[in-house]
């Protein structure tokens, strides 16, 4: 039976166990929060990102997973700076033209702001400029995809959560906690 855990990556997490190559750091890894051998995380999450990363142990799901050309939705709480207008989730809806080409059409609407827990660090306030909630769901997994879309549209990400990976969702996960549950 193949193992599949959901883990709540906390902002300054690597999606990795180990930090190679960074002697004297003192980066926190998934080492820090999951005492689990053998998983493996399908697919990456920055580390100035949060939420919702999948584990397991079988690598047909891994790659299940991870593989853009399974297609399987992801879903992102986008704090953006500026408020969010629908030109620019016409946009986002469409496909933006990116360095690496044209995304994929995304999911893309306006949000109020969603009960999540407190970032550490805290988003930086500016009287001055406000912001602006989206759920945004992509198909795809290029590299930093979500914060190059808002910017190309004109609205910087401040805070990027992860809220969803095909049907399996962090509801009940706290940064930091994880869960075991039924491979599919």
């Amino acid at each position: 039976m193949s193992r599949l855990i959901l883990f709540n990556k906390p902002m300054g997490v690597l999606s990795q166990f180990t930090d190679k190559g960074n002697e004297g750091s003192e980066r926190a890894t998934l080492s820090d929060y999951i005492d689990v051998s053998h998983v493996y995380p399908a697919g990456r999450l920055d580390r100035d990102s949060e939420g919702l990363l999948l584990l397991t142990d079988d690598g047909k799901l891994q790659a299940r997973i991870a593989d853009p050309r399974h297609k399987l939705p992801k879903t992102y709480l986008v704090q953006v700076e500026g408020e969010i207008g629908e030109a620019a989730l016409a946009a986002l809806r469409k496909g933006v033209m990116l360095k690496d080409g044209m995304t994929r059409p995304a999911k893309a609407e306006a949000i109020e702001p969603p009960a999540l827990w407190p970032r550490d660090p805290p988003v930086r306030f500016r009287k001055s400029v406000p912001d602006s909630w989206l759920s945004l769901t992509i198909t795809e997994g290029r590299n930093r995809q979500v914060r190059r879309m808002t910017a190309s549209v004109g609205h910087p990400t401040l805070r990027l959560v992860r809220w969803r990976i095909g049907d399996w969702t962090l509801d009940g996960l706290k940064p930091g906690e994880w869960r075991e549950v039924t491979a599919r």
